[in-house]
């Protein structure tokens, strides 16, 4: 017996039927950490000198970005995820909308509780919303990370960056 594939075989499985995902499937997909935005405001930090540590256990709800120097906690928050009022990047969805909005209210009010948490324990809170660096409401990436300085600088216990809204 001959070891010598025919032509045209190859040793591999055929390929399964793919099948489209269903929005579930896709929504498992999406993580939590190393996102787009997290990764876009996490290099112009850098590139401007500041740095951190990333998703810090000991801290409430994992930081996205933790600068110790600034005693100061970055979350990046998707806009759809996180529930953005008055984005246009935020739409609950119309199949299933019960189980949408509720999904969405706990993860509002896990949110401000986290906030609460890592003030309690002495650390600034700075909330960046995806839509700073996402399509038409995006922010240039200077005028973005200049806002994040100055928010550091000024010392404010709390703030929030936001996408500029289309008119």
């Amino acid at each position: 017996m001959s070891s010598r594939l025919k032509p045209g075989k190859s040793r591999t499985q055929p390929a399964e039927n793919k099948r489209p995902l269903t929005r579930s499937e896709v929504m498992a997909r999406i993580g939590p950490k190393d996102t787009k935005p997290e990764i876009l405001l996490r290099r112009g930090l850098h590139r401007a000198g500041f740095r951190y540590s990333l998703h810090r256990r000991d801290l409430p709800g994992k930081p996205d970005i933790v600068l110790p120097k600034w005693r100061a906690v970055i979350f990046v928050n998707g806009c759809y995820w996180h529930g953005h009022e008055g984005c246009m990047h935020f739409r609950l969805p119309k199949g299933n909308a019960e189980f949408w909005a509720a999904k969405i209210g706990r993860t509002q009010a896990r949110d401000l509780e986290n906030v609460e948490a890592c003030q309690t324990l002495g650390w600034r809170v700075l909330t960046v919303w995806e839509c700073t660096m996402r399509g038409r409401t995006a922010l240039e990436p200077d005028v973005l990370i200049d806002q994040v300085g100055a928010w550091l600088a000024s010392g404010e216990e709390r703030g929030v960056v936001e996408g500029v809204q289309p008119a």
